[in-house]
């Protein structure tokens, strides 16, 4: 009996659409899921993440075990509770801080300089899994390690042993049988390292699957043909879950080839920078033209900012160095985002999933 039950419902080619079935909840898919790295989506409370329209908000268990540590969140209940979140939760391993941190890495875990006061941290798959159950998400994900992309193939061909090694690991130490668990794929733009990767990871068996590794500096051209050699091996019943992924022409290509689900910090990022996502593509909030605009960031959107504020007064707000320009702007992105998911599940539930893959990628295929 897995802790996640997963339904598909529709088809529209490879793209589905389902239902996954958590201990503590349910969540639809395609889906996104924006990320709260410390504990919070940057700009946004808790209220804020059902406005939305999310279903699950990520955590990152690397800051969250410095700062304020998982026997502390344990102690409120769980990432949710101590969030004031009532919906799903999901925590990361610490695997994409292997690869952006550049920790000593050897196989039996890894070794890291903490960012807050540069002590020495010790983190092996076991602790990696011991932490995110203190943490009490309702999906925790293994220890992975991500290469950088371009590399050699012998440092791709040792990422993906100890991942694999790793994941073994991870599931002999997960002993938390109300939380999921999901294996995660490595294996760079090579297709066969892709398939055996997945092949090695199905036959653990997890409750679920993360593709990691990409849209780490290759291209969409590069990415896609790998993302399809890991699909092809991956059961048809539990989710797949393309990690850190989140431009809107990567989503839908990627939910055309079977992704149920994405998470990605950039719909935030530009908030912050002030750029918006439209129907029409990036849009700068700031510029000149827009200071008489008494018009909405994108008149498509349904979200609260687009029913309420003006684009001359967000342009107003970051003109003046207002912090509630960045907030107007993060919850506008995110928002638009999960309301694409949407419209994707729409379509495929309808059959014409390929019209909007056409669509999207008129404007986002740059």
């Amino acid at each position: 009996m897995h802790p996640v039950q997963f339904e598909v419902e529709a088809t529209d080619g490879a793209a589905r659409s389902g239902t996954a079935t958590t201990a503590n909840g349910s969540y639809t898919t395609p889906l996104f899921m924006p990320v709260g790295t410390r504990g919070a989506i940057k700009y946004l409370s808790a209220d804020d993440y059902a406005r939305v329209g999310a279903q699950i908000v990520l955590g990152n268990t690397y800051h969250l075990m410095l700062r304020p540590g998982s026997e502390l969140v344990a102690k409120f209940g769980g990432l949710g509770k101590f969030a004031g979140w009532d919906g799903l939760t999901l925590t990361d391993s610490g695997g994409f801080q292997v690869f952006s941190l550049e920790p000593k890495v050897d196989d039996a875990g890894v070794t890291f300089k903490s960012t807050y006061d540069g002590s020495t941290i010790r983190f092996t798959p076991e602790e990696a899994v011991r932490v995110q159950q203190e943490l009490g998400a309702d999906i925790q994900m293994v220890l992975d390690q991500c290469p950088p992309l371009p590399s050699p193939p012998d440092v791709v061909r040792t990422a993906l042993e100890r991942t694999s090694a790793w994941a073994a690991r991870a599931k002999a130490a997960h002993d938390r049988p109300d939380q999921a668990l999901f294996g995660i794929v490595q294996g760079g733009i090579s297709e066969s390292m892709r398939a055996e990767s997945a092949q090695r990871t199905v036959e653990l068996g997890f409750d679920g699957y993360g593709i990691g590794g990409l849209s780490v500096g290759e291209t969409r051209a590069e990415m896609l043909p790998a993302l399809a050699a890991a699909i092809e091996h991956l059961p048809d019943d539990r989710p797949r879950y393309l990690m850190g992924v989140g431009d809107p022409a990567s989503l839908v290509e990627a939910v055309g080839l079977g992704v149920d689900q994405f998470d990605c910090v950039m719909q935030t990022r530009l908030g912050r920078h002030g750029t918006a996502l439209t129907s029409t593509g990036r849009f700068q909030a700031k510029a000149a033209r827009n200071a008489e605009l008494d018009e909405p960031l994108d008149a498509n959107c349904p979200c609260d900012v687009c029913a309420r504020h003006s684009r001359g007064y967000i342009r107003h707000l970051l003109q003046v160095g207002e912090p509630t320009a960045s907030r107007l702007l993060s919850i506008h992105n995110v928002a638009w985002t999960i309301d694409l998911m949407n419209r994707m599940r729409s379509a495929i539930e309808a059959g014409r999933f390929d019209e909007l893959r056409r669509e999207v990628l008129s404007v986002w295929d740059t």
